[in-house]
């Protein structure tokens, strides 16, 4: 019996551990893509149509940061004080004062009347600066994001499925 009991443990232990490194290890691999990227925050999914038809709700876009100046016509993902949620638009205008170097930016989702200085920016705020700027799209898959969306909508079903995922690794055979 004794023994039994710690065959039981041992795999008990074992599991524990693998699912520990799994964790470590998808933290890991996205730190590593966090700074090859150069954003704090590699991957984003669209909730909200402004962006369409090019860009659609549930779509996940793929950033990454540079030096080299933003310009028109590029999609930034950014973030707006008072807003917890970061907004995918395109850039309309590019300002840049001459004697300070300070650049700013005007954007607008394709799918929106009017740009952003009416509804989406902060009161008050005319432009963007470059720290609002959280990164630069620079790909992106389709309807990926929707297991997100429908996660964040019906958190039960997140729920359901890390225990699901959790009891396949705790009952998975070595």
């Amino acid at each position: 019996m004794d023994s039994f009991r710690s065959i039981s443990i041992r795999r008990s232990t074992t599991q524990a551990i693998n699912l520990g490194m799994m964790m470590t290890s998808a933290l890991m691999m996205w730190k590593l893509w966090m700074c090859v990227s150069g954003t704090e925050s590699p991957v984003v999914v669209v909730l909200t149509g402004s962006m369409e038809p090019g860009i659609k709700k549930g779509d996940l876009l793929f950033l990454h940061m540079n030096q080299s100046p933003i310009c028109s016509g590029e999609i930034v993902v950014f973030n707006v004080e008072g807003k917890e949620i970061p907004i995918v638009h395109r850039v309309v205008t590019v300002h840049e004062e001459r004697e300070t170097e300070k650049v700013t930016i005007l954007t607008k989702g394709d799918n929106n009347r009017v740009d952003d200085r009416h509804g989406v920016y902060a009161d008050g705020q005319l432009w963007l600066e470059q720290n609002h700027i959280q990164g630069r799209v620079m790909g992106f898959l389709p309807y990926l994001g929707w297991a997100t969306i429908i996660m964040t909508e019906k958190p039960v079903i997140k729920y359901i499925l890390i225990g699901a995922l959790s009891l396949l690794v705790i009952t998975s055979k070595e």
